[in-house]
């Protein structure tokens, strides 16, 4: 983003120093600027927005969003999208004049937009800052080590796209890449992939021992729109035989299929691409699930087809993690992911199953000019579980899963709240080759302590590298979540600065720990608890009902 790129060699201080772009990396920069100090923000792939724009992923949100259980500067951040389609795109005026505008009519969430839309909408936000210097952007930028002094980070070398290498220094440091790169790099105590039963005590962890390359499945999500009449078939990728045989053991069916195994009951269930016209508003079918542009919402001829992302379980990639295993080997995983979603492509264009007992969509085409890639695919994939910190408090499935916490209401209830999320515990195949875990949650609250590392002072998370489990991370790791944890993480390290503190004096101390609190609900509108009536409410139905989002009596 920022044209001035530091020389090679070149050694550069700030005051907070951001390591990854995603909606946490971008939340936390906002929180630093807004709270007077400086902060380097660097991003591996050109765009700032993370799950939201370069994974090319829809929010995934709980059903209250639109009133409560979102930051103040999330909120705005869905106000500004709703507004930017308001001001720039040819609505129809019925549409237009919708207060909770869903400009795809997707039903995964009640705000389906495009990636770019999302990305213009930061890169607004942020601009104040750029203008001013307190936020400085280094996209197509990634870590290459971590230099530490003691029990504290004393530097971050990074890498530019040409080769270059330069070191920031900061103060705070914190760790918002989607894989929480610098826990690795720095030697800051962390896990990674499956705990056992033995080890947190929880119903769905597994039976025997902990395995830490056993890791959610990533996806290689993608945007295609639908031209009949039309031939986009794309070339046959090269790995089409194996993946048009390939069969998982636990799966119903191969993988290039429209069977997939239901997350709740694993029971097997046919879901396919169009169920009806694709004008229709919802239909349960995979088109209608993550559509992103519903053409009817616009002037009629602006768009000529409806444009749909698939983020779909035949995307899951699950041969081999991309944590705890070398640069090759998570490279290779990286191209078998791609490939595996162009094999998904080309099989729905030539060989799967049509309702009109034929097969093969050939008018389906990828909208990579939507996502930025040449590929056609999502610029980067969808990372679902990262690196996590071994924190001063680690969130169970018995904090906020509903069998696990026995017949008692709500989930457990933390004094040290720093904000408030829901969603089901939703775990995707993993790379030990296990289906689905996917259970009721109730609506939760993100403890302090699960963003203080244990031993660490300057080093906080901003993603989903905070302390969840396997289990946990299930259901902290979505949009709004992971903007409320890189929102706080930035608002801690300034605080800290200001007050002369550490982390973790911050939470030992009652009065202080009240005060940063009062701070987080005055200054930035951040929710600690739930309504009592929501927090009673189990998200014991499946994701994908946000359409018509529950709305709060107006007291």
């Amino acid at each position: 983003m920022n044209s001035d790129r530091p020389r090679d060699g070149q050694e550069i201080d700030t005051d907070v120093l951001i390591v990854g772009g995603g909606l946490g990396g971008v939340a936390a920069a906002l929180a630093v600027a807004k709270l007077g100090y400086s902060t380097i923000v660097t991003e591996e792939t050109r765009w700032l927005g993370g799950q939201l724009t370069a994974q090319a992923v829809p929010p995934d949100e709980h059903p209250w969003i639109e009133d409560v259980g979102a930051t103040g500067s999330y909120r705005e951040l869905r106000r500004r999208i709703r507004d930017y389609y308001r001001r720039n795109y040819p609505l129809r005026p019925e549409v237009a004049a919708e207060e909770l505008l869903n400009p795809g009519a997707g039903y995964v969430s009640p705000l389906c937009h495009e990636p770019r839309v999302a990305l213009a909408c930061i890169d607004e936000m942020i601009a104040p800052y750029l203008a001013r210097g307190a936020i400085t952007v280094h996209t197509e930028t990634r870590p290459v080590a971590v230099a530490v002094d003691g029990d504290a980070v004393r530097a971050v070398t990074l890498e530019g796209r040409d080769g270059s290498r330069w070191t920031a220094t900061a103060r705070y440091v914190l760790d918002a890449t989607e894989l929480g790169d610098l826990l690795e790099l720095g030697s800051v105590e962390h896990v990674m992939g499956s705990e056992s039963q033995a080890q947190t005590g929880e119903p769905s962890a597994l039976p025997g021992d902990a395995d830490p390359l056993d890791q959610q499945a990533h996806s290689w999500c993608f945007a295609m729109s639908y031209e009949p009449g039309v031939d986009h078939t794309i070339e046959r990728p090269k790995s089409y035989d194996f993946w048009r045989t390939y069969h998982p053991s636990y799966w119903p069916a191969p993988q290039l299929s429209w069977t997939t195994s239901n997350p709740l009951s694993l029971a097997s269930e046919t879901r396919p691409l169009f169920v009806g016209d694709t004008a229709e508003k919802r239909i349960n079918d995979l088109w209608h699930f993550r559509r992103i542009v519903y053409r009817h919402n616009f002037a009629d001829g602006f768009y000529p087809s409806d444009v749909s992302v698939a983020n779909w379980p035949q995307l899951d990639y699950t041969l081999g993690p991309l944590v705890g295993v070398s640069e090759e080997e998570r490279a290779r995983h990286l191209e078998g992911s791609k490939e595996l979603s162009l094999c998904f492509v080309h099989w729905m264009q030539t060989e799967a199953p049509t309702l009109d007992g034929g097969n093969g969509y050939p008018g389906l085409w990828l909208r990579g000019d939507l996502t930025g890639s040449d590929h056609g695919l999502a610029m980067y994939p969808y990372i679902r579980e990262s690196r996590r910190i071994k924190a001063e408090f680690t969130v169970l499935e018995q904090h906020v899963g509903v069998d696990a916490r026995e017949g008692l209401v709500g989930a457990e209830i933390f004094d040290d709240s720093v904000g408030i999320g829901s969603y089901r515990i939703d775990l995707h195949p993993s790379t030990g080759q296990r289906n689905y875990v996917d259970v009721a949650n109730w609506p939760f609250q993100i403890p302090l302590g699960a963003l203080i590392p244990e031993r660490v002072e300057n080093l906080l998370p901003a993603n989903k590298n905070l302390g969840t489990t396997h289990i946990t991370n299930g259901c902290y790791r979505l949009h709004p979540v992971e903007w409320n944890i890189g929102e706080v993480a930035g608002v801690l390290a300034a605080h800290c600065l200001s007050e002369g503190l550490t982390p973790r004096q911050v939470r030992a101390d009652g009065a202080r720990l009240s005060a940063f609190q009062d701070l987080l609900v005055a200054r930035f509108a951040i929710d600690l608890a739930w309504p009592e009536s929501v927090r009673a409410t189990p998200r014991d139905f499946p994701f994908g009902t946000c359409d018509a989002p529950l709305r709060l009596p107006v007291e």
